[in-house]
């Protein structure tokens, strides 16, 4: 009997701290598992712009971004309400081609893209949330989005 208490005990344990993890991730950053042709085509469907993250697995500012600023609430808030968010390691599969179409030399760098797949915005680097943000703000409305 011990030993069924202590096995219903840890399945409640890990039920609570999954439903736990898993609503930890819904606050920042939904980056969609799309091809840049889905991407496109959805953003032009909910007339959105799509931002695309274009990094590589050894970049230390892109690690950073993805685990400090995209899980943020307020980067989540922004980003999930005003665009269709995407990522693509510029080393491997599409992103190899992505890199080279939209000329990237830099990591991170984050494109705004129309539905069209032309770039109305580029920012390179990271930045801490609010900066990032206001860049991207900047970026959006200098090129009349």
């Amino acid at each position: 009997m011990n030993t069924m208490r202590k096995a219903m005990m840890m399945t409640a344990l890990f039920a609570f701290l999954s439903i736990f993890a898993f609503g930890q991730d819904e606050v920042g950053v939904k980056f969609e598992k799309l091809t840049l042709k889905e991407a496109l085509a959805k953003a032009k469907k909910e007339n959105k712009l799509v931002f695309m993250d274009v990094y590589a697995v050894w970049c230390g500012p892109c690690q950073q971004m993805t685990s400090r600023v995209f899980p943020q609430k307020k980067a989540g808030d922004y980003f999930n309400a005003n665009f269709v968010n995407v990522k693509f390691d510029a080393e491997k599969g599409e992103g190899v081609d992505i890199a080279r179409v939209y000329g990237v030399r830099a990591y991170p760098t984050f494109l705004l893209l129309d539905g069209d797949g032309n770039e109305v915005g580029r920012i390179v680097g990271g930045a801490p949330v609010d900066d990032f943000i206001a860049k991207v703000k900047e970026a959006v409305a200098a090129a009349g989005k």
